[in-house]
């Protein structure tokens, strides 16, 4: 017998880091953490670009000011201005630098090598290290050089601060990932431990097993579910396939022990003589007559195995029932009549469904054949059409005689193969012409229910058997 070998519960952390729902999550951490990445890097950029452009619009405002004063007030404010500014500014924000036409240093703490004309970067060293200063020179009126310039230092802090923060989050960020792989692995497995569990009962002949319910999403669970509604079918053809060799054995041992014993007899018999040839054709059609019924049987249990496997779906078109129900009571009332019994037809017009015609009209001859062959001289058997009661419900066909009826405990029982009640035992028959009609039906999409016929149209005997055929409406189920 074939058998899964059981996973190992104390390996589970291991085959947690390698499961694939820890790859997966471990992929989907590398592109959230290079996505924060991206998102930070691209936010440094913007930060210290506007940063930059914060300082260079105020390095040229303090020189617009200055520039104005020494135009306004003259060469002494402007070096007492300086003075003032370096004095006020916090950190030193702004450092300043003023040399004459000459190169000498006039006001501001800016080493010479800052004097330049236009905008640039200049690195100085104070007490704290090396400072790089955005400067701005301009030319006074005399030929003299202002150097404004704004210290740098804020935006490489700011830079270090976020590359900082983009390495420590995006690391956070893998690693939760990664350990919510783990877990997510770790809770997969154990549920995938349990199915395969379930899945190997069910291998070594435990039918009625059912997959567990993962827990994890919808998805699984509806996969789940799916699977166990299969299972549920194979289960059920399992214990049908089961039930009909038990029948078959049971139901044809019979027939074909009698058969045994004819041919025996017939070898057992003198050659028969000129007058004997008779008895002797007899005895071999009584012969053939019972090979006949056993073929029957089997061709009926094939049919009945054809429509459950969907086979017939193929042949599917539209079918008017009233034509069709108007069709069989023509051609079997006669026949009928003749059994002593009266058929009677209540048909609404312009009936319709979807269907196989052939085998609507099978099951409607079944149905009359058993009525007829069931009740008692003189009883009387209906069928009725009925239209759909809304749009989303089917036609419905009712077949009601008032002969005894059915025990309602045994209404489902006889709708199998091979079921006979007592009361059925001594007409002929092999018990599968119910379970044929439930096959058509349920191939229709529709539902069979076995019912009590109206009060009081009974007789003595009983209250009538009435057969509900509800087809599906709207197409198929």
């Amino acid at each position: 017998m074939f058998s899964m070998r059981r996973p190992d519960r104390r390996a589970l952390p291991n085959r947690a880091l390698s499961s694939g729902a820890f790859r997966f999550a471990g992929l989907m951490a590398g592109i959230s953490a290079l996505g924060s990445m991206l998102l930070l890097v691209a936010v440094a950029m913007v930060t210290n670009h506007a940063i930059a452009e914060g300082l260079s619009d105020a390095v040229a405002t303090e020189t617009g000011i200055l520039v104005g004063e020494d135009r306004e007030l003259g060469r002494a404010e402007l070096v007492r201005a300086i003075a003032r500014h370096t004095r006020a500014v916090h950190d030193h924000a702004f450092r300043y630098l003023l040399v004459d036409r000459a190169g000498k240093r006039l006001a501001g703490t800016l080493p010479l090598a800052a004097r330049r004309v236009g905008w640039g970067e200049v690195e100085i060293v104070t007490h704290a290290g090396r400072v790089r200063v955005l400067a701005n020179g301009v030319t006074l009126a005399d030929g003299a050089v202002l150097v404004v310039g704004g210290d740098m230092e804020d935006l490489r802090q700011l830079r270090d601060e976020l590359i900082g923060f983009t390495a420590l989050w995006g690391g956070g960020i893998v690693l939760l990932a990664l350990v919510g792989g783990l877990w997510a692995g770790t809770v997969f497995l154990r549920r995938l431990d349990q199915t395969n569990e379930a899945i190997d009962r069910i291998v070594k002949g435990a039918l009625s097993e059912r997959l567990p319910r993962f827990g994890i999403s919808p998805e699984f669970d509806r996969l789940t579910a799916n699977l166990n509604t299969m299972l549920e079918r194979i289960d059920g053809l399992v214990a049908g396939l089961r039930q009909v060799s038990v029948d078959v054995a049971h139901d044809l041992r019979t027939p074909l022990t009698r058969l045994r014993h004819r041919i025996e007899g017939l070898l057992d018999q003198p050659e028969p003589g000129p007058g004997d040839r008779v008895g002797l054709e007899d005895q071999v059609a009584a012969c053939l007559a019972q090979i006949d019924e056993i073929i029957r049987i089997f061709s009926s249990l094939l049919r009945i195995a054809a429509l459950e496997n969907h086979e017939a779906r193929a042949h599917f078109a539209p079918v008017d029932l009233s034509a069709l129900l108007a069709r069989l009571g023509a051609v079997y009332g006669p026949a009928v009549e003749d059994e002593g019994r009266h058929l009677h037809l209540a048909l609404d017009e312009g009936v319709c469904a979807e269907g196989d015609g052939d085998l609507l009209a099978q099951a409607i001859t079944n149905l009359i054949e058993n009525a007829t062959r069931h009740t008692p001289a003189g009883s009387r058997i209906t069928v009725r059409l009925l239209r759909p009661e809304q749009a989303a419900s089917g036609p419905v066909v009712v077949v009601e005689d008032d002969g005894p009826g059915v025990p309602e405990d045994q209404r489902e029982r006889v709708l199998q193969r091979f079921v006979r009640l007592d009361a059925s035992r001594s007409t002929p028959g092999s018990g599968l012409g119910l379970a044929l009609v439930a096959a058509i039906v349920r191939l229709h999409g529709g539902d069979l229910r076995l019912e009590d016929g109206d009060e009081g149209t009974g007789t003595k005997m009983g209250r009538g058997l009435r057969v509900v055929i509800r087809l599906a409406g709207r197409g198929l189920a």
